[in-house]
């Protein structure tokens, strides 16, 4: 695929090179986006979706939020995926047995850590540390694979961060996520925290990160937690997710593929495709300029980028092709020569060389009037009147 990647050699020095493992909460985290309700069949359609663009797991949800949560959770576990199936439950007795009734085999087990969370609920430190440790215990003795999530956890008092987790590891947690809910660390604090995580719960423990996009650091913060030694990242396909949304984990493959040497094993060829039947399923659009997933990455109006064209690396940084798209130029106010030859030439119109600067004013001024793109059809009908 590096053939498909032009970015040049200045990344060269910051590679980081190696695998990471891609943890999917689109079902659960997504979920929560504003106005966004899924049933259980169109959550195991995600759930298929998923697991063929190489997801190595998957959250399927929440079971105790309602009869359809639940019913989500059982339709995926029992969909014979060959991503492995992670359940999401709070410390809580009623939380945890539900998973054992379920047969869920392996789960996110969440804990809110910081005071500010901590008091908001009206729970001291040590209360929730003996709820923590207690539902780590009970995952154990009955085969639930636990990964600790400590809501809140770059807001955490650090002392009180490193004798959580630790205590998590030790009373049964077999992995552990670093958790930034109101996205509010740099990628330079998430690296910090990573790597204090790492050495605080030995190198033997995996473990995650989960961001917010709040102040638009998500991926940046995402590949600083892979620098410092997180072996899995969690996000949701277009980054959906309350406020600011969720980490988009087709962007965080795709850089840290192509800016950093990282595999993650997501099929990027179908990612585009993944993503608009998602939108679909939840009834939202993206901005068109959307890293990755947006509409327009490969469409060109500007006509001095049109004349270019022939030469995809000098005006794009990956091809086409590594995403499973097409190329292509649209006509508007920014037009220019070029863009009147090409197109003419993808529609199999006849138009000299004589006429492309009038036909090439005419699209201007229909652009400019219509403040939008010129279709093909009004194209045709320019170029034969």
């Amino acid at each position: 695929m590096s053939d498909l990647i032009w970015t040049g050699s200045l990344n060269e020095r910051y590679a980081i090179g190696g695998r990471v493992g891609l943890y999917d909460t689109t079902l659960r985290d997504g979920e929560q986006t504003v106005g966004v309700v899924l049933s259980p069949e169109e959550k195991l359609e995600i759930a298929r979706l998923l697991d063929g663009l190489g997801i190595e797991r998957i959250e399927a949800g929440f079971p105790r939020v309602s009869d359809d949560d639940r019913r989500a959770v059982e339709l995926i576990a029992g969909a014979g995926l060959d991503a492995e199936i992670w359940g999401f439950s709070r410390a809580v007795p009623a939380d945890l047995e539900l998973l054992v009734e379920l047969g869920v085999e392996a789960s996110v087990i969440e804990s809110p850590i910081s005071d500010r969370k901590l008091e908001a609920i009206g729970v001291d430190r040590e209360t929730m540390l003996g709820r923590i440790t207690s539902a780590m215990r009970f995952a154990a003795e009955h085969g639930i694979h636990a990964a600790f999530f400590g809501v809140d956890s770059t807001r955490a008092e650090p002392d009180f961060y490193t004798r959580v987790y630790a205590s998590a590891v030790e009373a049964g947690a077999r992995e552990v996520v670093v958790v930034d809910t109101l996205g509010i660390a740099s990628p330079e604090a998430v690296a910090e925290l990573v790597g204090r995580t790492v050495e605080a719960v030995g190198g033997e423990v995996p473990v995650h990160f989960h961001g917010h996009n709040d102040f638009g650091v998500a991926t940046a913060s995402a590949i600083a937690a892979v620098r410092a030694g997180a072996t899995w990242i969690h996000g949701t396909i277009n980054g959906m997710g309350e406020r600011a949304g969720n980490a988009d984990l087709g962007e965080i493959a795709l850089a840290l593929r192509a800016l950093y040497g990282v595999e993650t094993g997501l099929r990027l060829d179908r990612i585009r495709e993944a993503a608009a039947r998602v939108q679909e399923l939840s009834g939202y659009g993206l901005a068109p300029w959307k890293p990755l997933t947006g509409e327009t990455l490969f469409r060109r109006e500007s006509g001095a980028v049109a004349s270019q064209f022939h030469d995809p690396p000098s005006i794009e940084p990956y091809s086409s092709e590594l995403v499973a798209t097409e190329r292509g130029i649209v006509l508007g106010k920014k037009s220019g020569l070029d863009s009147i030859r090409i197109k003419a030439e993808e529609l199999g119109l006849e138009v000299p060389e004589e006429r492309r600067a009038e036909l090439l004013a005419r699209v201007k001024e229909l652009g400019t009037r219509k403040r939008g793109l010129v279709t093909d059809d009004e194209f045709r009908e320019l170029a034969g009147g």
